[in-house]
Formats: C-alpha cells, sequence, structure tokens
C-alpha cells in the first residue's frame, strides 16, 4: 500500500485544514500518518486533543507525537523534533510528505531530502509579507527561501505568496490552492427562524434589537482584538446611543484573555463584550451575528472569514495580504490593522445602516465565496497529489 506523511507543527492544524486532505489520500489508496504535537501549542483542549487522536484511529490513521515547540528560538525542542521525525521517516517508506507551519515545514524537508523523499509544503501564509515587521523577513525569509531548493511542490495560498515564491524561490514548482476551502451549502443555509435566532442570542447574553459582531480566531496578539476593544471604548466616548446596541462576541481560547478582558474594564464595554471561549457551534454563532470583524495584523486566506462570508455576513476586516483576496467594498470595509479611528469608523458604518443594507452586502459575499468551494479546493488538490504520485501528466 502506498504511503505518505501529513505533518504539521500542531494537530490544531490539521484538524482544521487537512481532514478533506486525508480522506482525498485515502481515497486515492494511500495509507496516511500524521505527525505532530497533539499535547502543547493547539488552539483547542487537551480533551479536544485526545478527542482528534482517537479520531485519527478510528479513520485508520495513525498518529504520531512529535514535540514541536511553535517558538523557532527554541532550539534543542527544534532538535528534538528533527530525531524524532528522522527515526518515523526511517523506519517508515513514505512516498512523499505533505508538511505545514515554519517549523514543521522546515524539519520535514531536512529529514525527506536525507532519505530522498518527495515533499509538498503548503504555506499557509509567509510570517514575511507586505508591511510585515523587519524581523520577519530577517529570520523568515532567507529559511523559506533556502529550504524551497528542498521543495518539489510549494503550495500558496493567496496570491501576494504566490507571486514572490514563483519569483524568488527555488521550489521545483509553485502552485497556488485558495485555502483550504469551505461548505459554502452548509453555511449558506438558514439553519434559524426569526424566533430561534432571537433565543440564540439571548443565550449569548445579547439583546434581540442589538448589533452583534464577531470574531472567530485564537486569543493572541496576531490575531489583534484588542483594536476592536478599543475601537468600542471610542464609540462608547463619542456615540452613546449606538455603543450601547453594539456588543461583540469572540470565538476562541488563547493567553490574551485576561488582558483583553481588563481593557474591556479600562473602557467600560465589559457588559457588551463576550469572550466565548472555545466553541464548537460557530455556525449558529455565525447565523446570529449581524457583522464579522477580522482584525488580524496576518492571515493566510482565513477560513473563518470565508466561513462568515459563506454564512452571508458583511465583512469589517484589515487590510493585509489574504482579506484583500477575499473581501471587496461591495462585501465589506477595510481598515489598517494599527488604526483603531479606521476601525472604529468601519463598525461605526455597518453597525448604523439598516439591516437590509447589511444583508444586501452579505448576499455578495455569499454568491463571491462560492468560488473556494470545498468541491473545487478538493479538485484542486486530487490533481497536485497525482502529479506526486505520477509525474507523467494525467487528465483528472
Amino acid at each position: 500500500m502506498k504511503k505518505m506523511l501529513m505533518l504539521a507543527s500542531v494537530a490544531s492544524m490539521i484538524e482544521q485544514f487537512n481532514m478533506s486532505n486525508i480522506e482525498l489520500l485515502q481515497s486515492m489508496g494511500y495509507q496516511v500518518d500524521v505527525a505532530c504535537n497533539f499535547k502543547k501549542g493547539n488552539t483547542f483542549s487537551a480533551d479536544v486533543s485526545n478527542i482528534f487522536w482517537n479520531k485519527l484511529i478510528t479513520l485508520n490513521v495513525r498518529p504520531f507525537q512529535i514535540d514541536f515547540d511553535r517558538d523557532v528560538f527554541n532550539i534543542s525542542a527544534d532538535f528534538k523534533a528533527l530525531r524524532e521525525v528522522n527515526r518515523l521517516m526511517k523506519e517508515n517508506q513514505y512516498d512523499f510528505v505533505h508538511c505545514h507551519s515554519p517549523i514543521g515545514g522546515v524539519v520535514a524537508r531536512i529529514i525527506a531530502h536525507r532519505y530522498n523523499v518527495k515533499v509538498i509544503y503548503t504555506a499557509h501564509g509567509f510570517h514575511f509579507f507586505a508591511g510585515a515587521p523587519l524581523k520577519n523577513w530577517l529570520i523568515y525569509y532567507p529559511i523559506e527561501k533556502h529550504y524551497s531548493k528542498f521543495t518539489d511542490i510549494l503550495i500558496t495560498i493567496n496570491h501576494e505568496d504566490y507571486n514572490r515564491a514563483n519569483k524568488k524561490f527555488y521550489a521545483k514548482k509553485v502552485d497556488y490552492v485558495p485555502g483550504v476551502g469551505i461548505d459554502t451549502v452548509k453555511f449558506s443555509a438558514n439553519i434559524f427562524t426569526d424566533v430561534q435566532r432571537g433565543s440564540f442570542r439571548k443565550s449569548l447574553g445579547v439583546p434581540e434589537d442589538s448589533v452583534l459582531l464577531l470574531s472567530v480566531g485564537e486569543l493572541n496578539e496576531n490575531k489583534n482584538h484588542e483594536i476592536v476593544l478599543k475601537a468600542l471604548g471610542k464609540i462608547k466616548q463619542i456615540n452613546p446611543v449606538l455603543s450601547s446596541k453594539v456588543y461583540y462576541t469572540v470565538a476562541g481560547v488563547g493567553i490574551r484573555k485576561d488582558f483583553l478582558q481588563n481593557l474591556c474594564t479600562k473602557f467600560g464595554i465589559e457588559s457588551n463584550v463576550k469572550l466565548l471561549g472555545f466553541r464548537s457551534d460557530v455556525l449558529k454563532l455565525y447565523k446570529s451575528a449581524d457583522i464579522f470583524v477580522m482584525p488580524s495584523h496576518r492571515e493566510g486566506l482565513s477560513v473563518a472569514l470565508m466561513e462568515a462570508m459563506a454564512s452571508g455576513l458583511p465583512c469589517v476586516v484589515s487590510r493585509i495580504r489574504g482579506n484583500t483576496d477575499l473581501i471587496d467594498e461591495n462585501g465589506g470595509r477595510f481598515f489598517d490593522s494599527n488604526n483603531v479611528d479606521e476601525c472604529m469608523e468601519a463598525i461605526q458604518c455597518f453597525s448604523s445602516i439598516t439591516s437590509e443594507q447589511r444583508e444586501s452586502l452579505g448576499f455578495y459575499n455569499q454568491s463571491k465565496i462560492k468560488l473556494y468551494d470545498k468541491g473545487i479546493i478538493v479538485a484542486l488538490m486530487k490533481k497536485i497529489y497525482a502529479e506526486v504520485d505520477n509525474p507523467i501528466p494525467i487528465d483528472l
């Protein structure tokens, strides 16, 4: 039986971005092994990680614990991961490796090169990009460029990364695949009656006649939820009537929870902000919201943003690579991720228009995102996997 290794630094990257790839590979006759850190660094809890481990086993996927650390400067952890992946690669004759994340990508390519194993590497948004901090360019750019020499196919998920990799890097081939795809039918479905929607909002502590903003993402510095809180604090100062009607919910866990809660207290908006933690009902959250907010400093091509678009939400987003691939002025508003006033103005604008106007913007997003449907992405990935499996061009 053909064998391949799916590798990432953390298990949550496999769960969030690669389950459809695993299903596809199995349908193509591959035994799939998964190697990542199930114990540390994930965007879900230890309990959920254990459930995911067992789920993989039930799917006839072999999971392997690799002690990756997300800190690129933790050299001892990097060498430990190298030894662990080396042992795994030595014991298994893999046909190819599909790797993800900067550290996982480097480790996988070093070891795969040693054993002459083909490599697909998906860059889920390079850490260097237009407007990125200088340190990102000094650290990540030379590393990614160097190890592109050991890459048979480099997959990029937004246009900026594709253009840069295609012109500057050494991979045998650079492909553009617009993200991991989403089930547009699932997210476009109307799951609530008006009464059910009102009841669900009430369960969140959100009045039915309010304007509900929603963000979905880890509570970390990059996701930049604090700029939304600062913007809401300013709205309260200059427009208290509007402020009383605007609520903000955030689905996600992370190390900045206490920091964000303290900001809410500082700005006097704690009653209108709900940090929801990990949620398994994001579809209901999208359908209960009026506006989606994506304030990140950096994204590759956000799944949450695509889901929000498919759910029919207008979107207020930071003006960054990835977001600009998805959103235009017909369905959203942009702001500088470091400019509180721009964020405030965008939120005020969409909070002040009628619900019918917001629905029109959301309908446009819903139509546009059909180009990113899971079925389209699976077809592209099937072609890439077939190319690695059989270098002779075939018609799929």
